[in-house]
């Protein structure tokens, strides 16, 4: 894994942007924010003098070294498309935009938002089990790269749109997992993966549809399947898996792709690039994934079906999430059960992950509390009005004081874009991005009871 960081420092890897040859590699050996005394390089206490606390702050720097690691790794034939839904800050789509990477989005919103960062359109693919037409139309004007078909009934707006659709629109089929009923893959996705995507017998149907209509297949038909697309699971840190999934998926697209004549052009194996959120969590081992998928991607030269295709990958958490740091004073301190009850101004309203999926992300002290060797059990909880508002039960920090900052790691990735901001009516954080040591607000703070406008 060294050597991969080396050639993120030396800017041997790939990616158009620069980043910091300084970029510090964590207990995972990937690129992470700086947290200690200083924050991304910069003074934490002038940051939430300046910004106010609770504070975002996401390392522009960090992110650019992650696209460069990951695409060092992945073999040839591999595509990028950033998962906005993981991160949509205009200052961070604008940053991978300029890097080169594509992105995935599944609304409208994030469709305008990719616009107005200046993503190349034919890089973005538009996905979601829950497009209204409106959504779909705006994804066909826009001639994005691939449109995703999740249900049959799909088809029908895809025609309605056939006589204002840019000539050979691109169109992906979604396939179901296990959870919906097919048949078996490496990942499975649990219960609530039933709302996605086709199965076998509906996938045939929305294709024969289509070329009945004469929508695919002729020349100068409105629209082209471009490929297929098959989610596994989240945040996966093990390389196998994702590397049988998209071996999974290549017989399906094969089987699909040969039985109705098409010559797919892209296979997308949806995100699930995992991180740490803990220590004692293994990394995803990035060598080991670019290796496993180039003998899979050697295998499609023999397949007429796939010759020509490229894999796609969506990863979101994986470039943005342990680039981004949520700064928080300690208000009051209690002592509870032999423990140092760290009282803040920030909590689930804005990190949800903690109280959403049951997992704390990790605490450290930051600025003048970062220097202290006091390590004392501590508990970390927020301002909010319900017993729910625990950040972490149990860490160990310098001996918490009111006034010390705080920083909750790995909030790059579902933070603000995850958070319920207007709860209570607290002040909504602002974001801030750093680059080469300077930061710039992304989203100004909103102060109490600003959070939307009252017409009565």
């Amino acid at each position: 894994m060294s050597s991969i960081i080396d050639a993120v420092a030396s800017g041997r890897a790939d990616g158009s942007a620069d980043a910091r040859a300084d970029v510090p590699a964590g207990t995972s050996g990937h690129p992470v924010i700086e947290l200690g005394a200083r924050v991304a390089g910069l003074d934490p206490a002038a940051l939430t003098r300046d910004h106010g606390s609770p504070l975002f702050v996401y390392d522009l720097d960090v992110v650019a070294a992650r696209v460069r690691m990951l695409r060092g790794a992945l073999p040839p034939g591999v595509d990028l498309a950033y998962a906005v839904k993981s991160n949509p800050c205009p200052a961070v789509l604008r940053h991978l935009a300029g890097l080169g990477v594509g992105a995935d989005i599944a609304s409208a919103g994030e469709l305008s938002a990719v616009t107005r960062a200046g993503f190349d359109l034919r890089s973005v693919v538009f996905t979601g089990p829950g497009k209204t037409d409106a959504e779909i139309a705006a994804a066909v004007r826009a001639n994005v790269r691939a449109v995703t078909i999740e249900s049959v009934e799909e088809v029908d707006v895809l025609l309605d749109l056939a006589s204002v659709a840019p000539r050979h629109q691109g169109l992906m089929l979604r396939l179901a997992t296990p959870a919906t009923g097919a048949e078996t893959t490496p990942i499975i996705g649990g219960a609530g993966a039933a709302k996605f995507g086709l199965l076998p017998d509906e996938a045939d149907e929305v294709l024969d549809r289509l070329r009945l209509a004469g929508a695919i297949g002729a020349p100068g038909s409105a629209y082209r399947v471009v490929g297929v697309h098959a989610f596994g699971a989240s945040n996966v840190r093990d390389a196998q898996p994702l590397i049988e999934h998209v071996a999974w998926l290549t017989e399906r697209a094969t089987d699909l792709a040969t039985r109705h004549g098409l010559a797919l052009t892209m296979l997308d194996a949806g995100g699930g690039l995992g991180i740490p959120y803990a220590d004692d969590e293994t990394p995803l081992d990035v060598r080991t994934l670019g290796d496993g998928l180039a003998r899979v991607l050697d295998g499609w030269r023999a397949r007429p079906a796939l010759a020509g295709a490229r894999l796609l990958f969506e990863p979101g958490r994986f470039l943005v999430g342990p680039a981004g740091a949520y700064l928080m004073r300690v208000i009051r301190t209690k002592q509870r059960d032999g423990r140092t009850l760290a009282v803040t101004d920030g909590g689930i309203h804005h990190v949800l992950r903690p109280a959403l999926v049951g997992d704390p992300h990790r605490i450290v002290a930051v600025g003048e509390a970062a220097g202290r060797d006091e390590p004392t059990p501590s508990a970390v909880v927020g301002p909010l009005c319900t017993g729910l508002d625990m950040l972490s039960e149990a860490v160990e920090l310098p001996a918490p004081r009111a006034g010390d900052l705080l920083a909750v790691r790995d909030v790059g990735a579902y933070g603000f874009t995850e958070s319920m901001p207007l709860f209570l009516s607290h002040p909504v954080p602002a974001e801030i991005v750093v680059r080469s040591g300077v930061a710039r607000v992304a989203r100004l703070r909103q102060e109490a009871g600003g959070g939307t406008a009252a017409i009565w």
